[in-house]
């Protein structure tokens, strides 16, 4: 999923922002909601075609986007406190929310903290990333060392807390955002880049048709270690450093086509976070529904296509001035006054 680093604490004013990445949040949330909302009609080919495909790289790329909107953060006051409160708090709050529909559909009633459910991995996560950046900044080859410990945590049995396989594994992306420049997103949009970007995207989309069936699916999803999906080590870091140059490959030919000119969806891509965080509650309901209809490629085509109309939706002002309380919660009461310099 992704999302992006939340709006309040990732970007300026208004009056400067630069809706190229507005529109790249916006259309990669659109994959993440579509992406949910065919996950449990995969026994259909199309659908299983197209998990993969866009679970290659759509959280990738949200971590990419993430990593580079979070080049200047440092652990002044200023910037703990919107940690706190921009991923911090709104941890708690939807995993606490997401625990109520399992003890209502399923009758389960399991909460830790440590250990994120569903969508909320990606949170702590990102929260765990952003505490590391000036570490990151600090080193000479971040990126190699960064791809070290992504291909060191497949060879162990990591524990659920903290969501480590997730968060060491997708690490690259994040020091990749962090280690990108202005001018890197600049040479994306030359038109000789974009058409190679169109080109990629279309040759993945194949290429995902053909292998989808015989790649197991926990590959795309970091979650476990390569003796729990079946490989040796060796193997295993082989098929995750190709998931790395895959991902990667595929957000830079992604962001290459993304329009860089402001679009009716720009200001919908200022609040992607609204978007990932509140999907989930609708996609748990509509799986319960899904009927034979929804099992055909047409009736997946139909579901994915209204993943983007869902996400456009949760992204709208009124969705977020109701509920706000829960994913921008204002926290100033919760912390003490900032002192100004002398």
């Amino acid at each position: 999923m992704s999302v992006a680093a939340p709006v309040r604490m990732a970007f300026p004013r208004e009056s400067v922002r630069d809706p190229f990445f507005d529109n790249a949040k916006f259309l990669a949330i659109t994959l993440v909601v579509s992406g949910h909302l065919i996950e449990d009609l995969r026994d259909v080919a199309v659908a299983h075609a197209a998990y993969f495909y866009v679970y290659v790289f759509h959280m990738p790329l949200f971590i990419v986007l993430s990593g580079y909107l979070s080049r200047n953060f440092t652990f002044s006051s200023g910037k703990a406190r919107k940690l706190i409160s921009a991923l911090a708090v709104p941890y708690v709050v939807f995993e606490l929310a997401y625990a109520l529909p399992r003890l209502i559909m399923y009758g389960k009633l399991d909460i830790s903290l440590l250990d994120p459910y569903y969508l909320t991995w990606f949170l702590m996560s990102l929260f765990l990333w952003r505490l590391s950046t000036p570490v990151w900044q600090q080193l000479r080859w971040p990126l190699v060392i960064a791809v070290a410990l992504s291909l060191l945590s497949g060879t162990s049995d990591l524990p659920d807390e903290l969501s480590m396989n997730r968060t060491l594994g997708l690490l690259p992306f994040y020091v990749l955002g962090l280690m990108l420049r202005p001018e890197h997103f600049a040479r994306l949009r030359r038109r000789a880049v974009r058409v190679a970007g169109a080109v990629t995207l279309v040759a993945g989309a194949a290429v995902a048709l053909a292998v989808h069936a015989e790649v197991k699916t926990e590959w795309i999803r970091w979650r476990h270690a390569n003796e729990a999906i079946g490989v040796d080590d060796l193997t295993g870091s082989l098929i995750r450093l190709g998931m790395l140059a895959a991902g990667a490959l595929l957000v830079a030919a992604f962001l290459a086509v993304t329009p860089s000119r402001r679009t009716w969806y720009s200001g919908l891509g200022m609040a992607t976070m609204y978007a990932y965080l509140l999907h989930g509650f609708v996609v748990k309901i509509a799986e319960r529904f899904y009927g034979d209809w929804a099992a055909t490629s047409w009736g997946v085509a139909i579901v994915a296509v209204s993943g983007v109309g869902l996400a456009a939706v949760l992204c709208t002002p009124p969705v977020r001035r109701a509920t706000r309380w829960a994913v921008e919660p204002r926290m100033s009461w919760a912390f003490t006054r900032l002192r100004r310099p002398a």
